[in-house]
């Protein structure tokens, strides 16, 4: 069994560049998406009824969206991920099927701009909602699942094996963490620091 890391599972483009034909062509892709009118703020719509958990749960918040990320982490997000949301990603995190999501949600508080990475799982008619981590922004993490596996970090010191979707949470150009369900609690293990 091959061992993965962020950079061979999806990219993070931390500390990398990209070449100017690939910023290029993913540039008239996002601009060829907004004209077009399928932009990432349609994806990153909740259903309603999440919506209204979310909002009472985190009311200065917002789902991270496009116009969220700077210049460059917007290609590089729409490069690797097409029309899908920054601040979305379903993911059968539990392994029980239940509509889960993982959500990207940012805030302006009193103390500062704030991420926070909030697992919801629907379970019978209600929405359950974890916050699984928090970040002091610099950069906007987005937020994607992968498949299982087993995933190394990056200081060789510690590893995962997945055996459900994972969720990785990355900030390009500053870090990665991947998030397994190990059937008791959530692993988490920093891909790129």
């Amino acid at each position: 069994m091959q061992t993965r890391t962020v950079l061979q599972a999806k990219k993070c483009h931390v500390r990398t560049k990209s070449s100017l034909a690939a910023a290029l062509l993913s540039i008239g892709a996002l601009l060829s998406r907004t004209a077009f009118g399928a932009t990432s703020r349609d994806a990153c719509t909740l259903p309603d009824d999440l919506q209204r958990e979310v909002t009472k749960g985190y009311p200065d918040a917002h789902v991270v969206s496009l116009a969220d990320l700077r210049g460059n982490d917007k290609v590089l997000f729409v490069k690797d991920h097409g029309n899908l949301c920054p601040g979305l990603a379903t993911v059968d995190f539990y392994g029980d099927g239940n509509r889960t999501f993982a959500i990207d949600l940012v805030s302006n508080g009193a103390k500062g701009r704030k991420a926070s990475l909030v697992v919801a799982r629907e379970v019978g008619q209600m929405w359950s909602l974890v916050r699984i981590d928090a970040a002091n922004l610099g950069a906007t993490p987005v937020v994607w699942n992968d498949k299982p596996g087993e995933y190394a970090d990056v200081y060789g010191r510690k590893k995962v094996q997945a055996k459900r979707p994972v969720i990785v949470w990355c900030a390009y150009d500053a870090w990665a963490i991947l998030y397994a369900w190990t059937g008791s609690n959530v692993s988490k293990i920093w891909l790129a620091d």
